[in-house]
């Protein structure tokens, strides 16, 4: 066995050295933080335990609030962006000058700011020289406490379907064409070709797809004060908003415990998302 330079050795250790600094350290932190009151500036302060996870679970209703919120832009996420960019991909995978143009048009709103997107849909659905109000459409949209954050969500699919159309245009590139040769020679219709060729052939991509999406949806934080202030009102609350809101009143120690939560929270949704998925594909 050839045998490596202990030179080689020493290319990984300013990488790592970042890792541990602006990753592992602040994690650390942030769990010994969790369980203090502290506030973020005086020199001491006193441990709490797990009292601030208790109030979390049971007497925060703001936390509450803003998790049933990010659920249901959750939900209005990952289904309207997955199904608008496997169409689009369906729809434009094959090379064309026409296809190649509509694909950097649906695409280029991923190159936008969040703030530069908060600010065209403010426009939109303002309820007095907005876009809609001038199509006919009256409404107060993001005035409007029950259904808000949906409002925020359908900004959010505008915003990142272009570029889940490109990961499902390339999984979609993978799939062999002597499979839907087979599937036509045995007499299948287009929507039997997509249910029984396309859609367990594109399963990796979908993964990747919900994955990226879901922690899009918990990260909307741009996007929410954009379209809901600084802070945000409660109906337009999400973790992030909540968590970022909880610093801002120098409860660091709470607002440690919140960040924890939060994380804990992504992780099994993605988990019952993944799970899910390689259930519907078989």
């Amino acid at each position: 066995m050839r045998r490596v330079p202990a030179t080689l050795w020493l290319f990984p250790v300013p990488a790592l050295a970042l890792y541990l600094t602006f990753f592992v350290l602040p994690a650390v932190q942030g769990v010994q933080y969790a369980v203090t009151d502290w506030d973020g500036f005086s020199p001491t302060f006193s441990q709490v335990g797990a009292s601030n996870f208790t109030d979390i679970a049971t007497n925060d209703d703001l936390f509450a609030r803003a998790l049933e919120n990010n659920l249901k832009f959750l939900l209005v996420v990952v289904v309207g962006q997955t199904a608008l960019s496997l169409l689009l991909a369906v729809l434009l995978a094959r090379r064309s000058r026409g296809s190649t143009l509509l694909r950097a048009l649906f695409f280029l709103p991923t190159i936008l700011s969040s703030v530069s997107v908060a600010f065209v849909w403010r426009f939109v659905y303002d309820p007095n020289f907005g876009l809609l109000n001038a199509l006919g459409f009256s409404g107060s949209y993001l005035g409007d406490d029950a259904t808000a954050i949906l409002w925020v969500a359908v900004a959010q699919v505008w915003f990142h379907a272009g570029q889940m159309m490109i990961v499902y245009i390339a999984g979609l590139n993978q799939i062999p064409v002597s499979l839907y040769e087979a599937a036509r020679t045995d007499g299948a219709t287009r929507w039997q070709q997509f249910r029984h060729v396309t859609w367990p052939m594109v399963a990796p991509a979908t993964a990747l797809v919900l994955a990226y999406t879901t922690i899009q949806s918990f990260k909307a934080f741009d996007l929410v004060l954009g379209l809901g202030g600084n802070p945000p009102r409660p109906p337009l609350d999400i973790l992030s908003t909540r968590i970022y809101t909880t610093f801002a009143d120098s409860r660091f120690g709470y607002a440690a415990a919140e960040s924890i939560v939060f994380m804990a929270i992504i992780a099994l949704v993605t988990w019952l998302q993944n799970r899910s998925a390689r259930l519907a594909h078989g």
